[in-house]
């Protein structure tokens, strides 16, 4: 292999969203991020530190993405961006474990009973981005390159999607 991983072969999934187009749908996704972050800042000081923790490490996962997604993989450089890829988003997941949707005061998220359905991809996210970790020491190419689309098309871009409608705060920033 020379020390690179060769590229699987992919199916239906793969030719209808490639990576690049996943790639693009990330940069896209991650330019309205950080345009809402902008506008929204006279409201900065409002925000909870957990929520910045949580907005920090999605929004470098969403900037890793399209490198890991475009560039050659199995190199040493791929490697490492997807360790740090994989821990922001394993601490984007466990951040939201403590988001209180449920607006009671001292409300600490699911480990008090508000469990949403957010927290399901968060479970799903704790469950699957290690193995996504796992399959590529193994060189299970296939197996690694369809959960991190997965992983990028469920987590990153459908979730992402959905911080902007419904006056969530990134919605609120970007469109109010």
């Amino acid at each position: 292999m020379g020390g690179t991983i060769a590229q699987g072969r992919g199916g239906l999934l793969d030719r209808l969203l490639p990576n690049r187009l996943l790639a693009i749908a990330s940069l896209m996704l991650l330019a309205a991020a950080v345009i809402a972050v902008l506008r929204g800042q006279a409201q900065w000081d409002r925000v909870p530190p957990l929520v910045w923790v949580h907005l920090a490490t999605i929004l470098a996962a969403t900037a890793l993405t399209p490198m890991m997604l475009l560039r050659r993989k199995g190199t040493m450089s791929h490697r490492t961006l997807g360790y740090v890829w994989v821990g922001a988003m394993l601490l984007t997941a466990v951040t939201s474990l403590f988001f209180n949707t449920g607006g009671r005061p001292g409300n600490m998220g699911v480990f008090t009973g508000d469990f949403s359905f957010i927290h399901i991809l968060s479970v799903w996210v704790l469950l699957q981005v290690p193995l996504i970790a796992v399959r590529a020491r193994r060189h299970e190419v296939m197996r690694h390159e369809a959960s991190v689309r997965g992983m990028v098309i469920g987590a990153l871009l459908i979730a992402g999607f959905f911080t902007f409608p419904f006056q969530r705060m990134l919605g609120s920033w970007l469109f109010g």
